[in-house]
């Protein structure tokens, strides 16, 4: 066998004594454990929503308005126009998780390389995006996001990046911090006495090393993320109506939340659970990934 075989070999062992080592911390933390059963329970009934209900998302039934649960067949009952409230709920969840993961994932990109470029090129560059930044901070995420939503207007693209957005300052301040610290240690200052280029050093030493740190916080900001676009779609600026998402749902029940409340707490509940589910499993997984812990 050659060196580089052998080279490879040990680093294949070393990762995978790595996950093992970080699932079995993740498995002593039970509420996480849990957290990511209801997850998965979650994603799949989201997934297979048209399966496991026989009714359409959209079909109108103004016979059967308001019916309580378990009426005519209802599990959760219906709303305004009739239409089934659990096939409501269970679409609803794939296009609200859809908005909240695919925002956090490019806000946590653009963050993550803005980071990087700000705490490893030098004063001007860093001096120009934290100011921007420090700018954008002083906006809480929602109403970032609400600011851009009313010039973009309502839609899921459109929502999809106003989150995004509102995203980016926290993730690119949060990477900057860490990449500052990794700038001072003794590897990248002898890659740099070496002559390796600041891409090489950007994105072959430094976002490797930082990556983790970013992914943990990623997963403890979704719960953040499904309610801010269950805030806008409950404003009317997220979302649209006929398509179902758990903001638009609870927003339909608010005026008849006296005398028809099972629409807005069933809504209000995939929400609740969707976010302290994510942030147990974040907790988890910070905790799996903390030696120190």
């Amino acid at each position: 066998m050659g060196e580089t075989e052998l080279q490879v070999s040990e680093e294949q062992l070393l990762q995978y004594r790595r996950e093992k080592r970080f699932w079995k911390r993740f498995q002593k933390n039970k509420l996480a454990v849990f957290a990511l059963m209801v997850l998965f329970l979650i994603l799949l009934s989201t997934v297979f929503a048209d399966q496991l209900t026989p009714y359409d998302n959209y079909q109108l039934d103004l016979t059967a308005t308001y019916l309580r649960p378990g009426e005519q067949g209802h599990i959760l009952g219906t709303d305004e126009v009739g239409r089934d409230l659990l096939t409501r709920i269970l679409h609803g969840g794939r296009v609200s998780l859809t908005v909240a993961l695919s925002s956090l994932l490019i806000g946590m990109s653009l963050g993550t390389l803005l980071g990087i470029v700000s705490g490893s090129m030098g004063r001007v560059p860093d001096t120009l995006i934290m100011r921007t930044m420090d700018g954008m901070s002083a906006f809480p995420t929602i109403l970032l996001a609400l600011l851009f939503m009313t010039v973009l207007g309502p839609g899921i693209p459109n929502l999809i990046i106003a989150l995004a957005v509102g995203n980016v300052p926290k993730f690119a301040r949060m990477s900057r911090s860490l990449v500052r610290a990794e700038v001072r240690q003794d590897y990248l200052i002898a890659e740099q006495s070496l002559g390796a280029s600041p891409l090489r050093i950007m994105f072959h030493h430094i976002l490797p090393n930082i990556f983790p740190t970013i992914l943990v916080y990623g997963t403890l900001h979704i719960g953040n993320a499904i309610i801010a676009e269950a805030s806008l779609s409950f404003l009317g600026l997220g979302v649209a109506t006929p398509t179902a998402s758990w903001g638009n749902i609870l927003k339909s029940g608010k005026t008849v939340i006296e005398t028809q409340p099972h629409i807005s707490l069933f809504s209000g509940l995939a929400i609740v659970i969707a976010a302290i589910s994510f942030n147990l499993i974040g907790n988890g997984v910070r905790d799996a990934m903390d030696h120190k812990l």
